[in-house]
């Protein structure tokens, strides 16, 4: 899951002081960290978890080769938005493990995309090890950031993701109903504790907000 890193950002001027921004646009680096800070972008990656998890769920008569579609597809976009929201990471140390899971998560789509018509074995050990793997790392980046105010929420999903992953690699499903069944519900879950995420640091936000301007709020753009 997306999971913004460290304290809340002060508020302030959105270029250096004293300077311009790097190029016309800024620096792309520093764009990608305000983004992946924002609690928009975490409300996104919870609104594309969600999606597929309700398709899948209203659909339980699709095919397999749908399925591999739509895991492949929720893949891509997740590791689009966990590739931005690692940039929010403080250090290179933090930054490097989420850049990783996000080519994990593209790197699984991009697999079950190319042949959507393997096994549902093939298809369980693409899922079991991206949420295993996801949830180990997310709840490493819970236990070391302990100033995230919504750690208690993430080590939660971080903990479910492991036991899904573990199951989904240790009980071979038998049929493709089973999977969906599993899928749709893992994804739901997991779209519904990102929303929670993305509120609980939108409150934080504007918390911060509140207590570094002290002359009241700042024009918004």
């Amino acid at each position: 899951m997306t999971v913004s890193r460290g304290p809340v950002p002060p508020t302030g001027p959105e270029h250096p002081p004293g300077g311009a921004a790097a190029g016309p646009f800024g620096d792309p680096e520093d764009a990608l960290a305000r983004l992946g800070r924002s609690w928009t972008w975490i409300l996104g990656s919870a609104v594309a978890t969600l999606v597929p998890g309700i398709v899948v769920l209203v659909w339980p008569q699709g095919t397999l080769h749908v399925l591999a579609v739509v895991v492949g597809l929720y893949l891509l976009v997740i590791g689009v938005f966990r590739f931005v929201a690692a940039f929010a990471r403080e250090g290179a140390g933090e930054r490097l493990p989420a850049l990783l899971l996000a080519l994990l998560f593209v790197l699984a789509g991009v697999l079950c995309l190319r042949n959507p018509l393997q096994t549902i074995a093939a298809l369980s050990v693409i899922v079991g090890v991206v949420w295993l793997v996801s949830g180990i790392l997310t709840l490493y980046t819970a236990i070391a950031a302990k100033e995230l105010p919504h750690r208690g929420i993430v080590m939660g999903v971080a903990i479910l993701g492991i036991i899904a992953g573990i199951v989904v690699l240790a009980l071979p499903l038998q049929s493709a109903l089973a999977l969906t069944r599993l899928v749709g519900v893992w994804l739901i879950l997991l779209g519904v504790a990102e929303a929670a995420v993305a509120f609980a640091w939108r409150a934080a936000l504007h918390k911060g907000e509140r207590a570094t301007t002290p002359h009241g709020p700042e024009p918004t753009v």
